[in-house]
């Protein structure tokens, strides 16, 4: 079958836009032909710096032909009417037929239209889609009003080997295009995908951006490998060279043994920001090494001599900047720079002085139910914010918490305290690593709970994909540290006010409610966190609901012993018979006006079931409080699973809704206690299933 070949050809597309506009092509052009009746084998997309194609395989010569039936007015029907539905079918009266359907006879009209050639359906339809590209950034350089990311030169677009003649952007489609800007010339000629494909590749263009990118990885290793060095990996920079580099050459390049003093993270940093270099290290001691590795896109005669001297003379000069702020930061001590945080605004006209004085407030209450040496956690608070007033934070957003290591160690700071600096910002991603010590942990939960305490009572808190603060990441931080971390810390203990409302004016009420919605807030995030492992949610909900469950660590080894025992067959039935017991007391609390609460008589329990039933609550219910009490939360199912054979029992052979008044409100009362004797575990009416 015929198949489609579609390039637009442009000025360079920046990297981050690449894969999204490739993907964006394929869908928009598959939802047109997909409308248009016209079905395929496969689609695949391709982005580089300056084309974006895509193949089409598998299409059919033509649309099929369809038929349409179209029911239109009554017979005898007023005459206007009648015209009116002829003309919008464009049929005829005489072409139409009579049926009836039971309320008298209409007129039916069978409209069928013959499929149009493909490559009249793809001229009408691919301008279209090219137009509807959703770049975030576009731009107009004709005098039209058509906008596109960058300008537009050339677009190649063939069915079945032909061209396929459209418009866009006042740019005729043709068969032919540009390979590599220097190491190709002329136009290169195309009919179909695989000579396109081909033909690029001997005009020095790789065309897949995953082939260009593991094109890149294998030559930077092996080079880095044989001078006796190791790649550090950075997939976002392997990503955005792929996307710069139509014909990726790796060079090894030298940095100048005047900058080896300097932090690692800000030579890093700084080739990967500024140049797109990748760091090498020694694989021995993990120390970086004076070597990079950049990505070309030029094959000359001299291996690259050239290009490498190059970048080396721009990296000496980066270096030289970053160099001149790292010695000049630390001519000024941590702890003097903490007063120039009045000077940051955080938020509206909350200061980072402010935010520092409330964190310091609540770390130092953090501190001592986890064990941390207050003294230092104080201190390391005090200082965590300092370093975003240095000139390698300023230039070097990212190494916000790193520099304050190495500033305090500079300072001669404890070393616990430089690395509660360095850790307070952890968790920064689901993959990130929580903070090592207690003393990291107790300011990291320390300024992630302020934040959240402070933006939500001002009412910035995240509504759909919308999060501009990242209040989601410090709440998922949060959970994550006091989970991983094992710290035994209840919420309400996490929220007491006092030394926040001390610091921030605002009503009791007003606290209050945002303290409940930060914990329903940190709740989504634990289910959130919890997802990858399997847990399910409305088992957390089941929990707690409860209202007295507020220590996440406990919270979760109650919900994991529970998911483990209803996925027993003791579990499940208990489960149906709670669920049948809940039925059968909302029908007739709803029928008789009233709740069932409060023990059954042991004198009105007839039937052996049902003294069995009570019975064995009475026992389960002293065990399963004195295990719950204990923490032994497996053993308190266990307990819970003795109950499922009396209950079975009890439904079996006993007719809740008795004749007799007093043996029905009796039995009533006995299924109630069954509900709170579970709900002592965990509320069954919020498990699904």
């Amino acid at each position: 079958m015929p198949d489609l070949l579609l390039e637009l050809f442009s000025e360079e597309i920046p990297a981050r836009m690449q894969g999204v506009a490739a993907r964006d092509l394929e869908r928009l052009v598959v939802g047109a032909l997909s409308d248009r009746g016209l079905l395929f084998e496969g689609a695949k997309a391709f982005a580089g710096p300056r084309r974006l194609t895509l193949a089409v395989a598998g299409l059919p010569a033509k649309q099929p032909d369809t038929s349409e039936e179209r029911k239109g007015p009554r017979v005898g029907a007023p005459e206007k009417a009648i015209e009116g539905f002829l003309r919008s079918a464009g049929v005829t009266l005489d072409q139409c037929t009579k049926q009836a359907d039971g309320k008298g006879e209409f007129y039916l009209a069978v409209i069928n239209r013959a499929g149009r050639r493909t490559e009249d359906v793809l001229a009408e339809c691919l301008p279209a889609a090219i137009a509807q590209l959703p770049w975030p950034k576009s731009m107009r350089w004709t005098a039209g009003s058509t906008r596109w990311v960058r300008p537009l030169h050339g677009i190649v677009c063939t069915f079945d080997g032909e061209v396929v003649p459209f418009e866009f952007a006042g740019i005729a489609s043709g068969n032919t295009t540009l390979g590599h800007r220097f190491l190709s010339k002329g136009k290169i000629a195309v009919r179909h995908f695989e000579d396109y494909e081909k033909k690029l590749s001997d005009a020095h263009v790789v065309l897949d951006a995953a082939e260009r990118r593991e094109i890149i990885l294998h030559d930077a290793k092996q080079k880095a490998f044989a001078l006796g060095l190791e790649l550090i990996e950075d997939e976002g920079l392997l990503d955005e060279v792929a996307g710069l580099a139509e014909w990726p050459v790796v060079l090894i390049g030298s940095i100048e043994d005047q900058f080896m003093d300097v932090p690692a993270e800000i030579l890093q940093t700084s080739m990967r920001t500024h140049q797109k270099y990748f760091a090498l290290r020694n694989p021995k001691t993990g120390a970086l090494a004076n070597r990079f590795a950049v990505v070309s896109n030029m094959v000359t005669d001299d291996g690259g001599r050239e290009i490498t001297s190059g970048n080396e003379r721009v990296l000496r000069a980066r270096l030289s900047d970053a160099k001149f702020f790292w010695e000049q930061d630390k001519k000024r001590t941590l702890e003097s720079r903490v007063d120039d945080l009045k000077h940051v605004k955080f938020y509206n006209e909350f200061t980072l002085e402010r935010k520092i004085d409330a964190i310091v407030a609540k770390a130092s209450m953090i501190a001592l139910p986890i064990g941390a040496d207050v003294e230092k956690v104080e201190r390391a608070a005090r200082l965590c914010k300092a370093d975003l007033t240095t000139g390698v934070v300023g230039e070097f957003p990212e190494l916000q918490g790193t520099m304050g290591y190495y500033y305090a160690l500079n300072d001669l700071e404890d070393r616990e305290v430089a690395c509660a600096i360095l850790d307070h910002y952890k968790p920064l991603g689901p993959t990130d690593h929580v903070p090592e010590s207690s003393i990291g942990s107790s300011v990291a939960l320390a300024d992630k709970l302020t934040t959240l305490y402070w933006l939500f009572l001002e009412g910035e808190r995240p509504t759909g994909s919308k999060d501009p603060f990242g209040l989601r990441r410090a709440a998922l931080g949060v959970v994550r540290i006091l989970l991983e971390g094992g710290y035994r810390i209840g919420l309400k203990y996490l929220f007491e006010v006092g030394q926040l409302g001390a610091l921030i004016a605002s009503e009791p009420n007003t606290r209050a409610d945002t303290e409940r919605a930060i914990t329903d807030f940190l709740l989504d995030r634990l289910k959130v966190a919890l997802r990858e492992k399997g847990t399910r949610h409305d088992l957390i909900d089941a929990v707690f609901s409860l209202g007295n469950e507020d220590d996440l660590v406990r919270l979760v080894a109650r919900v994991e012993a529970l998911q483990s025992f209803l996925k027993t067959d003791d579990g499940a039935n208990l489960l149906a018979g709670y669920k049948r017991a809940v039925n059968i007391l909302r029908i007739e609390e709803k029928k008789d006006k009233r709740v069932y609460a409060g023990e059954p008589d042991p004198a009105l329990l007839v039937e052996p079931e049902e003294k069995a039933l009570f019975a064995d609550m009475a026992t389960a219910r002293e065990l399963i409080a004195a295990e719950l009490q204990r923490e032994r939360f497996a053993e308190a199912m266990m307990v819970m699973a003795r109950l499922r054979q009396p209950v079975d029992g009890f439904f079996d052979k006993v007719m809740v809704n008795a004749p007799d008044a007093k043996l029905r409100e009796n039995r009533l009362l006995l299924l109630a206690r069954l509900r709170e004797s579970l709900h002592a575990v965990a509320d069954f009416s919020k498990i699904e299933g």
